[in-house]
């Protein structure tokens, strides 16, 4: 092992009050501190309270903000790298807590990279609720504690950010930029490792419909298409997800009414039976892990009925708004 380098921290905000516990728990992590913290505020211009700085503590004077005017954390993450001197960037997000030996631990992993490696990931802990299951939410932000290159905790050689061009900002939101920026730091002849060091990564309140407005990464799926092929699910360690059968469900839901009109009165009743059965499967699946309560059983089957033709409608309209996207060029 050589010395731990120094390393500068990037986190992209769009003000939410969980920033003050991210820049909190930083400064009690003890060990091998940063050069220095940039907070790149995302907020849409407009009128707007103070960021909680102070909340850095003893590490107060090494924050520097950054603004971006709302577009998006990938370009968020740019722009803040972008200003770096140092010879790595990790990438926190705002919702993140470091645990307290976070940073000597993040000086272990730093320091036990070879000069191939392009980047270090972290690991990521999701405290679940004791005493109950867990929500269809809450699963699926546990679902990071195995995600691959998920920029909650991701430390890059700034080196490999260059080579591979940093982010991609056509991903305006905070979904897929990362497995992207992977992908292309490996197809810029870099490695990637997973380190030693944990970050937790608490379950954020919801709104009941944030499963309907999740479906908008449908339109970045595409998006990843276009750029590495349709075999970049495996490459990039990702979950494929269920859009061929909501693809099914939907085109059954739209071929009973028609039928019916027709006058194929059989034919539209298997369709309809079809989306009945294929919508119920989805919604058991997602009820029947999870606690039960009389809320989360409506939500899930209310969501259950939306989500398979939102999902098909953003991957469409992510075909057509990305369909002159160039494919990216593999290493052999």
């Amino acid at each position: 092992m050589t010395a731990a380098p120094a390393y500068s921290v990037v986190v992209p905000t769009i003000g939410r009050a969980c920033l003050a516990d991210c820049l909190r728990a930083l400064a009690g992590a003890t060990g091998h501190p940063p050069e220095e913290i940039v907070v790149v505020d995302d907020r849409r211009p407009g009128p707007a309270g103070p960021l909680p700085l102070a909340a850095a503590g003893v590490l107060r004077e090494r924050v520097r903000v950054l603004g971006t005017g709302g577009r998006g954390p990938a370009a968020a993450r740019n722009t803040g790298w972008r200003t770096v001197h140092t010879p790595w960037t990790v990438f926190l997000d705002d919702d993140v807590q470091v645990l307290p030996d976070w940073s000597r631990r993040l000086a272990d992993d730093l320091a036990r990279a070879g000069r191939a490696t392009g980047g270090v990931q972290g690991r990521l802990s999701v405290p679940l609720p004791a005493g109950r299951r867990a929500t269809d939410f809450e699963r699926g932000t546990a679902g990071l504690e195995g995600a691959a290159w998920a920029t909650a905790d991701m430390a890059y050689r700034t080196a490999a950010l260059a080579a591979a061009g940093g982010f991609d900002e056509r991903f305006r939101r905070a979904f897929r930029e990362d497995a992207d920026l992977a992908l292309r730091v490996l197809a810029a002849g870099w490695t990637l490792h997973r380190g030693r060091r944990t970050t937790r990564h608490p379950v954020r309140a919801a709104s009941p419909w944030v499963s309907v407005r999740a479906q908008r990464g449908n339109a970045d799926d595409a998006l990843m298409n276009r750029l590495h092929g349709r075999d970049w699910w495996a490459r990039a360690q990702a979950p494929r997800g269920r859009l061929p059968l909501h693809a099914l469900v939907t085109a059954a839901g739209l071929a009973a009414p028609v039928l019916a009109l027709a006058g194929r009165r059989r034919a539209a009743a298997l369709a309809g039976a079809l989306w009945a059965a294929g919508t119920a499967e989805f919604a058991l699946a997602r009820i029947l892990p999870g606690p039960r309560t009389p809320r989360e059983t409506a939500t899930m089957a209310a969501t259950s009925v939306v989500i398979p033709p939102l999902a098909v409608g953003h991957r469409l309209a992510g075909r057509i708004r990305h369909r002159n996207a160039a494919p990216l060029r593999r290493v052999p």
